[in-house]
């Protein structure tokens, strides 16, 4: 029996059912996201408006009706298909080369004292690099072609996930380990049943800070010679003098990462269903 069942047999307010504050947020859970929606359609009808009106010059920053269009037409034309297809299969590269990099190294420097003392001074110091820094040596040692855009955005992809892991395991609650002991778990399923549990919330936030340094970085990874993404589109409107065009491909990241993000998000709900937490699940 969970903690709330155990508070709702004895008559005491549960978390969910007692607390107004979570309560209403479990019944909003249907709908609530529509909420997110007010304040970009404010801005972008009060735009629109003021373009209209006379109030604004729409040459360097035009209407969102003009963005859209553009979009529309791009979309039209089968050439935002083939922008986005080369940036994500790009992003989803360079993700899994990332999370798989972060997750094995962030575990190593948290379980072991010599590998942390010996790897993550470093690991700290090239953290602290700037993305466009890696393009000079990057191009040298990778060329201009795709081995060096999905490295980039792995780079971007390491960092907070190993941060994350790292810093998870070595805050892991000492009475957590104790309670295992005392069980006389084996180390498989210390791991499994304490270890994993525990540093899963963290793990999943890193995911999505990760994933969105990866969208980040894929630009500047785009910059270096792209023929087709959605970095190359930017590019390519900057050169023309085409806002629309620059303003759809950012409208384009923007649409993408909040899917993507969104995706994680659904997964963390399910895998972490067990957890107590005020956040209502979607």
């Amino acid at each position: 029996m969970s903690s709330s069942e155990r508070l709702l047999d004895t008559g005491q307010p549960g978390p969910i059912s007692g607390d107004p504050i979570v309560g209403a947020g479990v019944r909003r859970a249907g709908w609530g996201w529509l909420l997110g929606l007010i304040l970009p359609l404010a801005l972008a009808l009060g735009y629109e408006a003021a373009v209209r009106l006379g109030w604004s010059n729409c040459r360097l920053l035009p209407p969102p009706s003009r963005i859209i269009a553009t979009f529309v037409a791009l979309a039209a034309s089968g050439e935002l298909a083939r922008h986005i297809a080369a940036t994500m299969g790009r992003v989803a590269l360079g993700f899994v080369l990332g999370v798989a990099a972060g997750t094995i190294l962030g575990a190593l420097t948290g379980t072991f004292a010599l590998a942390r003392r010996l790897l993550d001074p470093s690991f700290q110091a090239l953290r602290s690099i700037p993305s466009i820094a890696w393009v000079p040596i990057f191009i040298l040692w990778f060329g201009i072609f795709e081995l060096s855009k999905v490295l980039l955005i792995a780079v971007g992809v390491f960092f907070p996930i190993y941060l994350a892991l790292s810093a998870a395991i070595l805050n892991l609650d000492r009475k957590l380990i104790e309670v295992g002991r005392i069980f006389r778990l084996s180390q498989g399923a210390m791991i499994w049943r304490v270890l994993l549990p525990a540093t899963l919330p963290a793990y999943f936030v890193a995911l999505r800070t990760g994933l969105g340094l990866g969208w980040m970085f894929v630009v500047a990874a785009e910059f270096m010679g792209a023929s087709e993404g959605l970095g190359f589109l930017l590019t390519d409107g900057q050169m023309t003098g085409n806002a629309p065009e620059i303003l759809a491909s950012i409208l384009a990241f923007a649409l993408l990462g909040k899917l993507t993000d969104w995706g994680i998000v659904l997964v963390s709900d399910h895998v972490l269903r067990w957890q107590d937490s005020l956040r209502p699940r979607r």
